[in-house]
């Protein structure tokens, strides 16, 4: 926040944009959006609606605005004019189907606001969401449909939202009709539910969500973290069919779509330390990620490989690690492999020194770390990674370092000063695209920057 208020407006605008868009982000596009209510109300207007595309977005700004976390505790009367404007540019259909959610529900914007609905539909449909009265007869066809199921529990499961169905305590059947019309990623985030109530019995079901999974359109849409694929994967209970665990590692493949092919020799250092066996939020109480750095690194490193299989794999603690990964099939299972090594100190100067011992001739060095106690000078002033690299580049005066950063810290152990080294914060498949500009030199001064440069809002 105090970095975004000191910085150009125009700057954070096209950032909240890249978040959103490139880095597909769910809470600081909003963040800095609300910063930029208070900073410059017209890079606030062109920037809402790139930012705000749903109504998951539109609570998150919503949220963070009433917390009082960029200096006010209501809307304002810009903000409301454009949540107003967004509300009226949704269909009534479209805003019942994303009426999900709470802390702030779309109803309670609503009262915020107090739009001013323009047809009987839509006058309806707020009446519905605030909890008020509303004409039945008038509501979007699919809320009518919803409510009659509810009541009666007779015909179709309508095509709504599984969070809505969720609280009516569904038979096996209406499950499989669950299943039937779930979404991609419904699908991907059930696949155990689904299993304890006997959806997977029946065979051509069970085919049919297999095929949804490993669709690579309905995975281009759904745009999942490669990680989140990897967690589904493991968590997959013994009920779930190989079929459909198989669907997962074809959809893996497809999410990892942007991993680059490199050439030359490449060298990548995963960090296997104790303090990788951290969730990658973050140890917060009630909203840690079950899943751990250290399974975002291996994960990383076995994509890599995929992609580049003569590269050479020195994962590392206090010490670098042995482990062939060479005889594995899949990407999952070499990071499965992994994720089960180490538990150590953290060293991340260990693998370059390996590489400055055996005299080895390398391009590229991708480190993926938690960044956790790494940090520490010697000397000579600098850090022991960074003396590490200086050497290494003395026989190798082309060689590029990466250093991804799973749980952006505020250091670094090696510094982006120079051409040779690049820092990323945090991972998506994004982090494998800004990689790849990197190493072939299509990034400019700017480095990164120059690509957030170039959004138009």
């Amino acid at each position: 926040i105090t970095l975004a208020k000191e910085s150009n407006p125009e700057f954070v605008g096209k950032l909240a944009v890249y978040a959103r868009s490139e880095g597909y982000m769910k809470d600081t596009p909003a963040l800095l959006l609300a910063v930029l209510s208070t900073q410059d109300k017209e890079v606030f207007k062109q920037t809402f609606n790139q930012v705000i595309d749903d109504a998951k977005m539109l609570r998150n700004f919503v949220q963070i605005m009433r917390s009082g976390a960029t200096g006010r505790s209501s809307l304002g009367s810009l903000p409301k004019r454009l949540v107003n404007e967004w509300l009226e540019n949704q269909t009534p259909t479209a805003l019942f189907k994303q009426s999900i959610g709470s802390s702030p529900s779309l109803g309670d914007i609503i009262k915020m606001v107090h739009p001013k609905p323009d047809t009987e539909e839509r006058k309806a449909l707020y009446g519905y969401l605030i909890g008020g009265k509303y004409e039945r007869d008038a509501l979007p066809v699919i809320a009518q449909e919803y409510l009659d199921y509810r009541d009666t529990r007779e015909g179709p499961l309508p095509k709504v939202p599984f969070q809505l169905l969720d609280s009516l305590e569904l038979t096996s059947d209406e499950w499989k009709q669950v299943a039937q019309n779930a979404s991609w990623s419904m699908a991907r985030q059930n696949l155990n539910t689904f299993a304890r109530h006997g959806v997977f019995e029946d065979r051509i079901l069970c085919e049919t969500i297999a095929r949804r999974l490993a669709d690579t359109d309905l995975i281009d849409q759904a745009r999942p973290f490669p990680y989140q694929l990897m967690v589904a994967y493991k968590n997959a209970s013994e009920e779930v069919p190989d079929i459909v665990k198989f669907s997962l590692e074809i959809a893996m493949e497809r999410a990892l779509k942007n991993v680059p092919q490199i050439e030359g020799n490449v060298v990548i250092c995963p960090d296997v330390s104790y303090s990788m066996t951290d969730p990658v939020t973050g140890n917060r109480r009630g909203s840690s990620s079950s899943v751990r750095c250290i399974d975002v690194a291996s994960l990383t490193a076995s994509a890599l490989l995929q992609k580049n299989r003569s590269a050479t794999v020195l994962p590392f603690d206090n010490n670098v690690i042995d482990i062939d990964l060479s005889e594995a099939k899949s990407v999952l299972a070499n990071a499965d492999r992994l994720a089960r090594k180490g538990g150590g100190g953290t060293e991340c100067s260990v693998p370059l020194s390996a590489l400055n011992e055996a005299n080895a001739k390398v391009d590229v060095v991708i480190f993926i770390s938690d960044n956790e106690s790494w940090v520490v000078e010697d000397t000579r002033g600098g850090t022991a990674m960074l003396h590490e690299w200086e050497a290494l580049k003395q026989r190798n005066p082309n060689a590029k370092l990466i250093c991804i950063d799973i749980v952006p810290n505020e250091t670094t152990q090696a510094p982006d000063k120079r051409g040779d080294i690049l820092n990323v914060g945090g991972f998506s498949d994004q982090v494998f695209t800004i990689m790849n500009q990197f190493i072939n030199g299509e990034l400019d001064d700017g480095g990164w920057t120059s690509k957030i440069e170039q959004i138009e809002i």
